[in-house]
């Protein structure tokens, strides 16, 4: 995206600022729009988790954010007399949607105290604004999201498609594991759900909402007895006992733990205290999760399911 940013630099679109990005007095802007759709609020917590250990990674309603921070010194010594340091950033926004627009700000280096000893601070700052730009490109879902369009837009083959992401993002620094895994295709064989589902790996929550008729579309799976009261929970769909693949818990209190992203909200709705803690190490979407220790107290009130964010649960009448 360096090169692309390179004729573009410190422009605005009319659109964008209909989108509410807008310039700062003073401040120098640069923005890239890329054809691609993204609204999942997964994949966006896949670009986040993916690089959290190489930027200051963090998200706010459709927009994502990452910093770089890096340290100025106005002599190499610093126990020489008249030492001084200071901590300078520069922060780039993805703003998401139906097209995806990348955009960073370059603020006077007043913003950080009086350090007019810095030497080509702005250029330094739109340098490793490209970085991160090329860095996200290079590594995240964006990069899939980029060769599919290549792809589809200028029929180009897969193998060029890639090349031509390496070509555009020269910055990029190479983030191990950062990128989702691909999602393996549905097998068109009914009988094997269950092996797909050991083979799909996922990095983050899967979108929800919770499939309702689970039952009939997931297999049985190994049930689980709660250690406390020795109620036995069935599941469906659950795979091995590493927690990746959780499937769906509890027959009339039903919660998909593959989408469920554990914010408590069902635990302190439920009047009863149907729920409890329970660790599940290893899983994309939150290593805990509400577990229906109590699932026979239930009253079917509905509280848990009305205040689930991702839609992760449901509730049955129990027939008598």
């Amino acid at each position: 995206m360096s090169l692309l940013l390179k004729d573009r630099i410190y422009t605005m679109e009319s659109t964008t600022a209909k989108r509410g990005v807008y310039p700062l007095h003073g401040y120098k802007l640069g923005l890239y729009r890329l054809p691609i759709k993204l609204e999942d609020p997964a994949e966006m917590k896949s670009i986040v988790e993916g690089l959290k250990k190489t930027f200051t990674m963090d998200t706010f309603a459709d927009r994502v954010y990452a910093t770089y921070t890096w340290t100025e010194e106005n002599m190499p010594d610093p126990d020489a007399k008249g030492y001084e340091s200071v901590q300078l950033s520069i922060t780039v926004e993805i703003v998401t949607g139906e097209v995806v627009d990348i955009i960073y700000q370059i603020f006077p280096i007043e913003k950080f105290g009086d350090q007019q000893w810095v030497k080509d601070y702005r250029k330094k700052a739109d340098y490793y604004a490209k970085m991160i730009i090329d860095t996200i490109l290079r590594n995240t879902i964006l990069a899939d999201k980029m060769v599919e369009y290549f792809v589809k837009t200028e029929k180009m083959e897969q193998e060029a498609a890639l090349k031509k992401l390496e070509e555009i993002t020269p910055l990029a620094k190479i983030v191990p594991n950062a990128k989702p895994k691909p999602k393996v295709e549905a097998p068109t064989d009914a009988a094997q759900p269950q092996a797909a589902a050991a083979a799909e790996v996922r990095d983050g929550a899967k979108p929800g909402p919770i499939d309702v008729d689970y039952k009939s579309h997931m297999p049985p799976s190994t049930p689980y007895t709660v250690p406390s009261n020795k109620n036995v929970i069935k599941t469906w769909g659950r795979v091995g006992t590493d927690n990746n693949t959780l499937g769906v818990w509890g027959e009339f209190v039903a919660v998909d733990f593959d989408i469920c992203i554990a914010d408590g909200a069902c635990i302190d709705a439920c009047p009863v205290g149907v729920y409890e803690w329970f660790d599940t190490p290893g899983n994309p979407a939150s290593e805990k999760k509400p577990l229906m220790a109590r699932e026979p107290d239930c009253i079917f009130c509905l509280a848990c399911e009305g205040v689930c964010p991702p839609q992760a649960i449901k509730i049955f009448q129990r027939k008598s």
